[in-house]
């Protein structure tokens, strides 16, 4: 019985690869930052800090990601509380600010056609995620990338 049992977890995961490193503790801090600037939003009805986290994720989903302001923030407190350093691949971390700006991009746009249900709706998904990366180390963009790379490359695999 024990050799028919069928094994039901991820052996292997596809994610972004970059030859950057980045502190895990720090990409932690940055989404706590999130989740705060989003439930401000949540709870004031201004956009002002969707702006701000629209902002800060083009900034470090790109070469400029040395003035993020979250992080600079989160980088001194883990300076501040002398947290032991865990680098891990920037990659699925960069990936992740692009699908938070493409979300706060979206937040943004819904708010200015006065649709606040769907604002808050993905402010709530954005939210969500990055409640996962703070509280539990989880990136969802792991799992959101293999979709994004099958159907970005599926039209070119298919001619091979």
């Amino acid at each position: 019985m024990e050799k028919t049992k069928i094994m039901s977890t991820r052996t292997h995961a596809l994610c972004p690869v970059s030859d950057k490193r980045i502190n895990e503790r720090v990409a932690r801090i940055n989404g706590a930052f999130t989740v705060f600037l989003l439930v401000a939003f949540g709870l004031t009805q201004s956009i002002i800090p969707v702006i701000f986290l629209a902002i800060d994720f083009f900034l470090r989903s790109s070469v400029y990601s040395k003035y993020s302001l979250i992080g600079i923030s989160s980088k001194n407190i883990v300076r501040y509380f002398d947290l032991n350093e865990n680098l891990i691949n920037a990659g699925p971390k960069i990936f992740a600010s692009r699908i938070g700006l493409l979300l706060c991009s979206l937040i943004i746009l819904s708010y200015s056609f006065h649709a606040y249900l769907p604002a808050l709706t993905l402010a709530g998904i954005l939210g969500i995620f990055s409640f996962l990366e703070a509280a539990f180390g989880v990136c969802v963009a792991c799992e959101i990338y293999p979709l994004v790379y099958r159907l970005l490359y599926k039209v070119k695999f298919q001619g091979l």
